[in-house]
């Protein structure tokens, strides 16, 4: 089963603002996300709601996973030091 990926407005703009190289290495695991939403690696967060998160290098890819629905929604991307605040 596949699941489509969408994206909330602020994490489409976050991704639009990163250099071209590291876009391309976040995509390669978002993409991944739409055939595997709890990839080994991924962790659910502490303290949040079905939040999760996977490692893209310095990149962390916070994301919400909605069975029902069968969507993956990328909620925040950040550089690890600013991402979870």
């Amino acid at each position: 089963m596949s699941y489509s990926i969408e994206f909330t407005t602020s994490a489409a703009h976050e991704l639009k603002g990163l250099e071209r190289a590291i876009q391309l290495r976040i995509a390669t695991h978002i993409d991944g996300l739409a055939g595997d939403p709890f990839p080994p690696g991924s962790k659910k967060l502490r303290g949040e709601r079905n939040i999760y998160r996977i490692r893209a290098g310095d990149y962390r890819i916070l994301y919400r996973v909605d069975g029902r629905r069968v969507t993956v929604l990328i909620v925040k991307i950040g550089h690890r030091r600013d991402v979870y605040r």
